[in-house]
């Protein structure tokens, strides 16, 4: 099990990204939350094992249909045993 904390920038706010990242986490059986930052930005964490946490930062890459990303942050934080995934 990994956790990390991801910070996407860009066009990524009121473009549906919080519920599609949801959706895509429950698909890979990923425990964390993601929510809307004052600067604009979206920060997430995904918590699970190696390799859904690597599709869900590459998911992240692209985002939802109307977002334009321009940039992912990653990094590794401690795994704290969560469930589930939130929309803050």
């Amino acid at each position: 099990m990994i956790r990390v904390r991801v910070v996407i920038t860009g066009r990524v706010q009121g473009v549906w990204f919080r519920e599609s990242c949801r959706e895509q986490a429950r698909a890979e059986g990923i425990s964390g939350w993601v929510r809307n930052r004052f600067d604009g930005a979206v920060e997430a964490e995904f918590e699970g094992k190696e390799p859904a946490v690597e599709r869900m930062i590459e998911w992240c890459r692209k985002g939802p249909a109307r977002a334009r990303v321009d940039g992912v942050d990653v990094q590794a934080i401690a795994v704290v045993g969560g469930t589930g995934f939130q929309v803050r």
